[in-house]
């Protein structure tokens, strides 16, 4: 099933990203996680790329045996930032090949080598690659509340997202923030600049307090005091940090719909219990 078509309906929708082994000896373990976390019914799960491209043949092998063992609608990423546009054509066959119909098409951080395409700059040549190669695929985008720490100013930003969804962008999914108020103000601004595909917002239960400076150094990503706070507080528990996570995580997530943002991502770091706890935290607003 696309993914536009899972978003058409004002109904509430849970998602959760995985991501794929580094390496093929521990496939069978990140499969048996993401297992788990399928098991839970979500609306759809996306599955990452590695930096480069260094996991694309597991990213593939994972998105394709949770679609047809699990039952799942998939969305395979698909960076471009360390790719050619041979290499981008493989994935996108290989892709429909597995019966795989979404892609969220991501320029992608930069590898540890500083290895860079000669083809591709910004995620919107991917996504017109894609459209040019298939057009029958759903293409997903990022976009990001506190604007992309690569931009300057955030009507900048605003103009190359408008740019991306132009080019054939179905839905957006947000960087991971811990303040809601940002998500509201960032709507308000893409919505006036006539952004009008659906966003998710991005969700990172963060339930350790090495997370949490890694978080802000990869998104920028502002932390209110409130979550301060409780990282303070319950930082040297590992259980009770745990679950402080997926409560702020849960209580964001509730506000959000309480506000009418009814399509929610959550990034699961391949944890089932902490998927599962997110979802037993509004289970009944899904109708389970």
């Amino acid at each position: 099933m696309k993914i536009s078509d899972i978003l058409k309906d004002n109904e509430v929708t849970l998602s959760f990203e995985v991501f794929p082994p580094k390496t093929d000896a521990l496939f069978d373990s990140v499969e048996k996680a993401a297992g788990d976390i399928a098991a839970l019914k979500p609306h759809f799960m996306s599955v990452t790329y590695g930096a480069g491209g260094n996991t694309a043949s597991n990213t593939a092998e994972l998105a394709e045996r949770l679609q047809k063992q699990h039952d799942v609608t998939v969305l395979a990423h698909l960076t471009c930032v360390a790719a050619s546009r041979d290499d981008v054509k493989k994935m996108v066959q290989t892709y429909r090949a597995k019966g795989i119909e979404n892609i969220m098409a991501l320029r992608g951080d930069i590898p540890k080598d500083g290895r860079k395409s000669e083809d591709y700059v910004h995620a919107i040549d991917l996504i017109r690659d894609i459209r040019a190669i298939d057009d029958s695929f759903c293409i997903g985008g990022a976009c990001y509340p506190e604007g992309h720490v690569e931009c300057e100013r955030q009507s900048e930003d605003i103009r190359h997202l408008k740019d991306k969804v132009d080019a054939g962008c179905s839905f957006l999914t947000t960087q991971m923030f811990f303040d809601n108020n940002v998500l509201y103000n960032f709507l308000y601004r893409i919505r006036e600049a006539g952004i009008e595909v659906p966003v998710l917002p991005g969700i990172m239960p963060i339930t350790n307090r090495k997370q949490v400076s890694r978080s802000v150094a990869l998104s920028g990503a502002t932390i209110p005091q409130r979550f301060r706070t409780m990282v303070d507080r319950f930082g040297d528990d590992p259980r009770q940090m745990q679950q402080a996570g997926i409560i702020y995580a849960a209580e964001q997530i509730v506000d959000l719909i309480a506000n009418g943002v009814n399509h929610i991502h959550v990034y699961s770091m391949n944890k089932p219990e902490i998927a599962a706890g997110i979802l037993d935290s509004f289970s009944a607003i899904l109708g389970r």
